[in-house]
């Protein structure tokens, strides 16, 4: 079976392809989600995002529907296993010349999908179809073919524009014959939420453990007393005994024996890779299933978040003839730039860090803790990095 469909496609259901959706129906244009999952995953994801997206967020209207669902976080620590703590930065130290958004919004990612999907299907003619697997893609000057798999058995849909933000295993980039250039990490990554009172122990709302073998990042993930534990382990580790090895990291990186509740946890192995472009014809491709990075930092979910936003501007801005469509070549171009030249080298040097032995590497590390620690200034730019994820703007009309 066969069907026409007068709009854009996307393909993933996570917050890339949510907010890109959301912001090209909100332009009046058509757009059918497919997402081979059930529903939105619930997964231990993504938790954290930055001032930029912040921005973006209330900018679409969505903020203050966040702030209830999450927490707000200003505070870091940089710590030891051994409860040292090595510079605490705070965004305190943020002018209103810096930012208008001197904070992180923190909320799991299933809940943070779960509320742009709200808004995308409040939009009439806005649909989603769930357990729907793309299975290939083909295109020709007037639009492109998607073929997918759902319980109805397989069928094809000629849409005008197709976004890949199907993931790092992306089956719109494969079908578009773009490889994955990078490398990926040989740690195994293990992600956990537990219940434990951190904060009544010291800790910030975000903590780096900086460490040769316990290395981890701790951030409170909402205001019940949730949080989030990322550790790195030995990726020949049998990964069906992860369950059993995680009390093992825990004794080493929670500060006492008292009680905690493990509510959640997910092994995951972590690359640095980017394709080799993010337009191919009508395809489009944004956040993971356009790069990948390790998620120290919580830069890979706030680049992407920031591909879908320029990307919702710049397609209807080409669908409705206001621009030509060079400026989704730009699009490309310019976010591919912010990956290779800032998201990804950041996110390795923040891995890195963590987990450094090289003794004159550790030294210039500690140098840059020092300032973190002391110069107010220093933090000011540390703690406004993000905002060079934006990238350069891209010359889309004002509607």
């Amino acid at each position: 079976m066969s069907e026409r469909f007068n709009g854009v496609v996307v393909a993933g259901a996570g917050p890339v392809g949510l907010i890109a959706a959301l912001k090209i129906a909100r332009a009046g244009i058509p757009v059918l989600v497919l997402d081979s999952e059930p529903g939105i995953i619930q997964l231990p994801r993504a938790v954290v995002y930055h001032a930029p997206t912040v921005e973006m967020l209330d900018r679409l209207g969505l903020l203050d529907e966040m702030k209830v669902a999450g927490i707000l976080k200003q505070d870091y620590q940089f710590r030891t296993v051994h409860g040292e703590i090595l510079a605490a930065p705070h965004m305190s130290v943020l002018t209103p010349e810096d930012t208008a958004y001197p904070f992180n919004l923190h909320m799991p990612q299933h809940e943070l999908a779960n509320a742009i999907l709200r808004n995308f299907l409040a939009i009439p003619g806005a649909e989603v179809r769930w357990n729907t697997r793309v299975t290939g893609v083909a295109q020709n000057s007037d639009g492109v073919t998607v073929t997918m798999e759902s319980d109805g058995g397989t069928q094809a849909i000629h849409c005008d524009w197709l976004i890949g933000a199907d993931g790092g295993s992306s089956t719109v980039r494969r079908a578009a014959g773009q490889s994955f250039d990078g490398y990926t990490h040989p740690e195994r990554l293990i992600s956990t939420n537990l219940v434990y009172d951190f904060e009544a122990r010291g800790f910030a709302r975000a903590n780096f453990i900086i460490d040769p073998k316990y290395w981890a990042v701790i951030v409170k993930i909402d205001r019940h007393g949730l949080w989030r534990i990322t550790f790195g382990e030995d990726s020949s580790l049998p990964e069906d005994q992860v369950r059993d090895r995680i009390a093992e990291h825990y004794r080493a990186i929670l500060p006492d024996d008292g009680p905690y509740e493990l509510q959640a946890f997910a092994p995951f192995r972590v690359h640095e890779r980017s394709a080799v472009r993010f337009r191919t014809g009508r395809i489009l491709l944004a956040g993971d299933a356009a790069h990948v990075c390790n998620p120290y930092g919580g830069l890979g979910l706030t680049s992407g978040l920031l591909d879908a936003d320029v990307l919702g501007d710049a397609l209807p801005a080409v669908i409705k003839g206001a621009a030509g469509d060079d400026l989704l070549d730009r699009y490309a171009e310019e976010r591919q730039r912010v990956f290779r030249e800032v998201t990804g080298p950041t996110a390795a040097e923040n891995i890195r860090r963590l987990k450094e032995t090289d003794p004159e590497k550790k030294r210039a590390d500690g140098e840059r803790l020092r300032r973190l620690r002391d110069d107010p200034g220093f933090q000011r730019e540390a703690l406004t990095f993000t905002y060079k994820l934006v990238g350069r703007p891209i010359g889309v009309p004002q509607q």
